[in-house]
């Protein structure tokens, strides 16, 4: 009998990790030119799930589309895969500067600072909707956070 508990304890130990994991950890395939050169279309990363206040300025960010009509939605975001999610890198957090090309958008004054609360997200290429497009992005509207890519996109 001790035997078996000796066998099945790191089993089970495994098998709680691997339930730990999938509710923390979501793998998110890159579509779209807007985060080039980073990342390209095909490519996946994971991410760890977590609200905008657990995002530190320059980290990348998976979050939820941008708003129908200037309005962001509000309650719990959807499942990883019922959605289309956007990738942006955090420029600004709760505390620094507006970034002069948010400004205008947001209707934010030299030396205003980004609300609590909120993110300023850009894409790293030329074309990109992101904060210079939607404005501030709340923190329950991410998803998480890029750990890591997995793999890169595969040339033609």
């Amino acid at each position: 009998m001790r035997r078996v508990l000796i066998l099945l304890a790191p089993i089970a130990a495994l098998a709680t990790g691997l339930v730990v994991a999938r509710r923390r950890l979501v793998i998110v395939r890159i579509s779209g030119a807007s985060m080039l050169p980073t990342y390209r279309t095909g490519d996946r990363v994971l991410v760890r799930r977590t609200t905008g206040a657990g995002v530190g300025r320059g980290q990348v960010v998976v979050l939820q589309t941008s708003p129908p009509g200037g309005e962001w939605r509000t309650g719990p975001l959807p499942a990883p895969g019922a959605a289309m999610w956007f990738i942006k890198r955090a420029v600004a957090v709760p505390g620094d500067p507006v970034p002069p090309e948010v400004a205008g958008r947001v209707g934010a004054s030299p030396g205003d600072t980004v609300p609590a609360g909120r993110l300023v997200v850009l894409g790293d290429g030329p074309v990109s909707e992101d904060s210079r497009v939607w404005g501030y992005v709340p923190f329950d509207r991410v998803l998480g956070v890029v750990v890591r890519a997995l793999s890169p996109a595969r040339e033609p």
